[in-house]
């Protein structure tokens, strides 16, 4: 023990002389914080030694870090809850596809504030400009899309209480430890404003898929609180209009008076309740998804997961399928006339090994109840002490009837990206490519091939359709 002590000191010593010098010597290291390590303060006064040629040059690419989604379809949303305005940019749509504003406010509409007692009461228009991307003629150049909404009925001073004091479940504890500074009214990027920009980059995704496959998805609520739809739905024939019928948006009118009475009950306490929406895709192509880490209901997993309030994601069977054999549970193959290989069943929900097989993709998406609520509640504010808060604003009581829009646009990004990695790695060698002569595509080589392109960006003509008209001519 003496031993150890006496190295100790001995190290003890070092140090101190160690730090005497430096700091009798500060020109010498080019950081003047003394409480900075001397390990630290050493490796840079080694490296700013060093002469400027031997230096390596880094190159580092920066990206929003937790704000971008996808691969070619790519989308980043900006924006505060009580900035502004929020958006997004949307990079990789293709060229020629026609867009109007009207295409996007559509189902920004589904998605606004205020449609209903059962919503929250903030009254936004949520009306979009696009910015850039699209071309006099109204269809897409190729080049990204931005789209804005400008903030207009916030009320940051509903905010004050939060200012200090976490609110339970929510994000304003994290962000501080995270990056030590937050947006406090309205809770920044955290507050579901944010999927503003993820409904308006669904809305074109949506088409182009409409367009190429003729692909629907369609969500609607299934639960509120513990009121389960009682009805089964025919998701080979339901319609949005079966779903937007109600301000709950299920498409069983018996269950839907029952789900609104339960979000009645929770709001007018000033309390909140979760649920669960189920969402659904008809025509999805055959083949999308990567084997391992890309499988299909992996990205839909994740892209279910990073909506606001999301707590669980079932594919298929999800849970329930623990409950039956493998002799129950398997889906039969048989071949139809029309459709070719189908199968009998589907406990996998359209999706085999993390590649889609043609059949209906279903999944289940849980929301828990909204975190902010009027109610008194225990918490703790920045200063460590424990506090009583009692919230104020405006917020839904039951975010599973708003989260429908939400959930289709994330659905319809995952699958467009899907679509075009799809394309890149397994139809580059097709017949698509057969009007590429000399090293230029079609709509380069001549005056009639410009002539076509424009045509069919305009009758919506099939590439196959353009390429016999291309080769006739």
């Amino acid at each position: 023990m003496s031993s150890m002590r006496t190295v100790h000191a001995m190290q003890t010593k070092q140090f101190s002389k160690s730090k005497s010098s430096k700091s009798s010597s500060s020109s010498a290291s080019p950081i003047g914080n003394e409480k900075a390590p001397e390990v630290w303060k050493r490796a840079v006064a080694k490296r700013a030694m060093r002469n400027k040629s031997e230096r390596k040059k880094i190159n580092v690419r920066a990206r929003a870090q937790g704000s971008s989604f996808g691969r070619l379809f790519t989308v980043t949303t900006f924006g505060e809850s009580h900035g502004g305005g929020v958006g997004c940019v949307v990079d990789g749509v293709p060229p020629k596809l026609r867009l109007t504003r009207e295409d996007l406010q559509f189902e920004l509409d589904r998605r606004r504030p205020g449609q209903s007692r059962i919503t929250t009461p903030r009254n936004e228009e949520d009306s979009c400009e696009i910015l850039s991307g699209i071309g006099l003629d109204g269809v897409t150049l190729g080049t990204p899309i931005a789209v804005l909404v400008r903030n207009k009925d916030h009320k940051s001073q509903d905010y004050g209480e939060i200012a200090v004091a976490y609110r339970p479940s929510h994000a304003d504890a994290t962000y501080d430890m995270k990056y030590g500074v937050r947006a406090i009214a309205g809770g920044g990027r955290s507050s579901a404003r944010e999927t503003i920009g993820r409904v308006a980059a669904g809305a074109i995704a949506k088409k182009i898929l409409k367009q190429i496959a003729n692909t629907e998805i369609l969500a609607y609520v299934s639960q509120v609180k513990d009121v389960k739809m009682s009805a089964t739905v025919n998701h080979e024939t339901m319609t949005m209009d079966d779903v937007e019928k109600n301000i709950v948006r299920c498409p069983d009118d018996s269950s839907a008076v029952k789900m609104i009475e339960a979000i009645d009950e929770v709001r007018v306490k000033g309390d909140s309740c979760g649920g669960v929406v189920t969402c659904i895709v008809r025509n999805c192509p055959r083949g999308l998804g990567a084997p391992v880490f890309d499988k299909l209901e992996a990205d839909l997993a994740k892209a279910m997961m990073s909506l606001p309030a999301t707590k669980g994601f079932e594919i298929g069977s999800g849970f329930s399928g623990v409950l039956e054999k493998g002799s129950e549970h398997n889906d039969p193959f048989y071949m139809d006339e029309k459709k070719g290989l189908r199968t009998t069943t589907n406990k996998s929900g359209g999706i085999q090994g993390g590649i889609s097989n043609g059949e209906v993709i279903e999944m289940k998406i849980a929301f828990k109840p909204t975190s902010t609520i009027t109610r008194p509640q225990n918490t703790v504010n920045r200063d460590g002490v424990e506090t009583e808060l009692k919230a104020k604003g405006r917020h839904d009581p039951c975010v599973v009837p708003r989260a429908v829009p939400m959930v289709e646009s994330m659905v319809a990004l995952v699958l467009v990206d899907h679509l075009m990695m799809q394309y890149a790695q397994c139809n580059i060698l097709s017949g698509d490519y057969a009007t590429m002569r000399d090293g230029n595509m079609p709509t380069l080589y001549d005056a009639v091939a410009r002539e076509l392109a424009a045509a069919s960006a305009k009758t919506n003509m099939s590439t196959k359709d353009m390429k016999a008209e291309y080769e006739e001519n």
